[in-house]
This record gives structure tokens, C-alpha cells and sequence, in this order.
């Protein structure tokens, strides 16, 4: 089973790049995780394009196609989601007719540098990832003042919060696997 990270944030030392990697750690030794590092070379979505992508967006599409699930983390920009994260997931969800993230797995978290951690980014995504045609869990993990949120070993220092993080990307763990034995009985 293969899980793909995608941090929302471009900056190099994002703290949603940080709270991946700690999921990551806390995935089943079965499970291959696998982050997105190239969001940033996806460019605006334009329907005129939609035949000829380019190379960013089909790796972005190929990715997606390759993965069971889908592990994204988001910042928050004024209330709602990066615009380079909505572009990319507004390329997944085309064509229309067949777009490689209908039926996918996705579990959403995300760190702020607010005391809210994110939540109405955390919804926000949760609701255009669902219209996508995702199956996401309806669920949400805010880490709150991210600046201070992480020791020096990269581990979240809020133990709790550490343990709900587990069980959240568990029961992302278990949809795919449930999916993945719904496909092979059809």
C-alpha cells in the first residue's frame, strides 16, 4: 500500500512538511509513504490546457493514480486553503469524465501558527477535496502555534496530539485497505 503526502505549503521548512513526516513515522512498517515535493511546478489550471497538461501535471496525475491514499497537510491563508494546493487539485479532478482522484482515500491535517491550527483550511479542503470526488475522512487534526509545536527530533512535543495524528492516519490506513479489498473481490 503506497500513501502520498502532499504539504500544502511551498516553503522549504514548512510545518505541514514537518507534520508529514511525522505521520509518515507513524504509518504500518507495510505501508510505502511517498511525498509530493513538485507542487509548486503546477501550473494554473486553464480548461484551454486541459489536452496537453504539460509534465508537472501529469506527474502530479501519476502520483495521485499510483497512490491509495492521499495524506494532505495545510497551512492556512486567510480562512481557507493555499491557491496552489486548490489549482492542483483542480487539475486531479479533471477530465471530468474520469479524474484520477475519484474514489481516491484522503485524510486532511494541517499546522498554523494560530491557536485555531488551521480548521477552517482543514474544512475547506476537506469540502473541495469531497466535491473532487475523494473519499475523505471526516475528521481533522489542528496543531496550533506550529512554531512551537515540534522538539528539536522532529516529534510532535504534544504526546496526545501525537497519538491522534496515529489513529487518524490508521484509519486512513484501513480505508485503503478495505478499498483495496472491495477491488480485488469485484
Amino acid at each position: 500500500m503506497r500513501i502520498l503526502g502532499v504539504s500544502g505549503s511551498l516553503r522549504a521548512d514548512s510545518h505541514n512538511t514537518r507534520l508529514l513526516a511525522v505521520a509518515s513515522r507513524l504509518l504500518p512498517d507495510d505501508v510505502e509513504y511517498v511525498r509530493f515535493e513538485t507542487l509548486k511546478a503546477i501550473p494554473p489550471f486553464d480548461e484551454d490546457d486541459e489536452d496537453d497538461p504539460g509534465d508537472a501535471v501529469e506527474h502530479w496525475r501519476e502520483a495521485i493514480a499510483a497512490a491509495d491514499g492521499l495524506l494532505f497537510a495545510t497551512p492556512e491563508y486567510n480562512g481557507s486553503i493555499p491557491g496552489q494546493l486548490k489549482n492542483a487539485i483542480d487539475w486531479a479532478s479533471r477530465p471530468f469524465e474520469d479524474p484520477v482522484i475519484r474514489a481516491k482515500n484522503a485524510a486532511v491535517i494541517g499546522a498554523s501558527h494560530s491557536m485555531f491550527g488551521g480548521v477552517w483550511a482543514q474544512a475547506e479542503l476537506r469540502k473541495v477535496l469531497s466535491t473532487a470526488g475523494a473519499r475523505v475522512l471526516d475528521r481533522e487534526l489542528p496543531v496550533s502555534y506550529a512554531a512551537e509545536a515540534f522538539d528539536a527530533g522532529g516529534r510532535l512535543v504534544d504526546r496526545e496530539l501525537e497519538h491522534r495524528l496515529e489513529e487518524l492516519v490508521g484509519q486512513l490506513v484501513e480505508q485503503c485497505r478495505l478499498s483495496l479489498q472491495l477491488a480485488a473481490a469485484r
